[in-house]
Formats: C-alpha cells, structure tokens, sequence
C-alpha cells in the first residue's frame, strides 16, 4: 500500500500543477531572500548615512562599503542553509493543489472539497514549520548522546513529523481534522513508515525540495487507500 502510493506520486510529477507548485514555492523563497538583502542594505544606509570618525584614524567613508559587501556574504550563506527549509514552508501553502491534482486524475468521481485559504494554509505550514524545527533542535542533544543511532533518529523522527502533517492534510480536507485526526492515530504505523519513506530524501540536496510535493501527493494515494479499507 505504501510502496503502491508512493510510487504513483512519482509517476505524477510532471503534471503541471505540481511543477508549478514547486517553482511558485522556490519563487517565492528567492524573493524572499532578496527582500532580506534589501532591506540589509537600506539598513546599513542609514546607519552610515552621517560620516563615522575614528580615534586616531579620522573620517571613514568605506565602512558603508564594507558592510554592504559582508551583508552579501551573509544572504549567500543564509540562503545555502534556508533555502530547503523556507522553499518547504512556502511550498506547502499550496499543497492542497498537488492533493487535488491527484484526487483528479485517479479519483475523478469523487465530489468537490471546499478550497483552502491562503490564510489556512499559511496557519498550518507556520504550525508545522514551528515544530519541524523545535522538533529537530531537540533531536540534536540525541545525535550527541547517540552519535551511532544519529541516522536512524533523525529519519524516524522527521518520518513521524512529515507523516504526521501530510496524512493529516490529505484526510482533513474530506473528513475533517477531528475524523482526520483518528484515522491517523488507527493508522499510526503505516503513516510512521511512509513518513520515513519521505524523510530518506531529506539528505540529497535538490531532491529535497520536492519533498512536499511527494509528501502531499503520496499521503492523498494512502489516505483513499485506508479509507477504503
């Protein structure tokens, strides 16, 4: 059930829904990203706007200069270690297009669901990004007290996460969060497995970003699959 799911998301990937999923949420990340720098820079203005005088030294005119070119550097190594992780968060505001592009093309009897709002959707990605997080800075004392069991705490731990979020999603969005919410607790170890399956992924830069899109599409497949069972 789990390997079936899984691998019918993967067959879906070049649909056009989820690629433009995926290039709105690394759009947007990008974006954001510039914003940080432009605001960086019109910050160092200000502040260096009046000339800086130095003890011994006089007039420094190259101080602006110098902390706009560090300000680069620091958005260049913000965006190597956020890129994933925000790409993730944006991304999965628009989830409930990749579930719906599924339900469409191997559900297509199944009648209309009411469409998420972007304010929704921006209150759940923040409650599970907040969590992914302080989730994953906790497993951090683990991997020192059990740097050979590292691996496998991080892939069952971020497995629980993500198949916990994407179940939840995919059910919600046809029972509600309280059917939604006891279907996943019935089907606790199936979800924990394939949210292990979502989370092997996570490691390979690039392929991670589709983590979301794969996520939401295959959890869609599981869902429908308990539900009939």
């Amino acid at each position: 059930m789990i390997l079936a799911s899984f691998l019918k998301a993967i067959a879906q990937l070049p649909d056009p829904r989820f690629r433009s999923v995926l290039w709105r949420g690394i759009g947007l990340t990008i974006a954001l990203l510039i914003g940080i720098y432009a605001g960086l820079l019109w910050l160092i203005e200000w502040l260096t706007e009046a000339p800086i005088t130095l003890p011994g030294v006089g007039e420094v005119t190259w101080i602006g200069d110098l902390l706009s070119w560090g300000s680069l550097g620091l958005v260049i190594v913000m965006s190597i270690f956020l890129m994933v992780p925000v790409a993730s968060a944006i991304t999965s505001l628009f989830l409930d297009e990749v579930a719906q592009a599924v339900e469409d093309k191997h559900f297509p009897t199944l009648p209309d669901v009411p469409h998420v709002t972007f304010w929704d959707g921006l209150r759940d990605s923040v409650n599970f990004m907040g969590v992914l997080i302080v989730a994953n800075l906790f497993a951090f004392f683990l991997y020192v007290l059990f740097p050979f069991a590292a691996l496998f705490i991080f892939y069952a731990l971020n497995g629980f996460l993500l198949g916990r979020e994407y179940f939840t999603l995919a059910a919600m969005r046809r029972v509600g969060r309280a059917r939604a919410i006891d279907l996943r607790k019935k089907h606790q170890a199936k979800i924990w497995l394939a949210g292990c399956l979502m989370a092997v992924p996570l490691s390979f830069p690039l392929i991670n970003l589709v983590i979301p899109i794969l996520g939401a599409a295959t959890f869609t497949h599981l869902y429908h699959a308990v539900s009939r069972d």
